[in-house]
């Protein structure tokens, strides 16, 4: 697969909200967004280089979403001990605590919190590979 870009789409009851946690609490930034297209609102909201994008919408009629489990996790890598430390206690400074993970495997090598939906982000101190 030859692909240069991907994204990530789910619903949200909360917009404004999720909007908020994932800019201000995590630093993404608004690439693009939409109103009242067929009776949704919508962001996109990308990493710096913009290759990956987060989509959220919300429908006019905010009909009830499935619930998330606790292993539906989007995970930020930090290659950087000290901006992992700051970006942890950025989200603290706007009130959102870690909470245990489902998976024991997070446990001390990184912090797991709750967007507004209580759809997981966990911040991993390190890379993948």
């Amino acid at each position: 697969m030859k692909a240069v870009q991907f994204r990530i789409a789910r619903p949200t009851n909360q917009l404004e909200a999720v909007i908020e946690f994932y800019t201000k609490g995590l630093g993404l930034t608004i690439i693009g967004q939409f109103s009242a297209h067929d009776g949704y609102d919508g962001v996109m909201l990308g990493m710096p280089d913009h290759t990956h994008h987060l989509e959220f919408t919300q429908h006019m009629s905010k009909h009830p979403l499935p619930e998330p489990t606790k292993e539906n996790l989007l995970v930020f890598y930090f290659d950087d001990h000290h901006q992992y430390l700051e970006a942890n206690l950025h989200l603290q400074r706007l009130n959102h605590y870690p909470v245990k993970p489902e998976n024991p495997y997070w446990i001390g090598k990184s912090e797991t919190y709750e967007d507004p939906d209580k759809w997981r982000v966990v911040l991993f101190n390190g890379r993948f590979i």
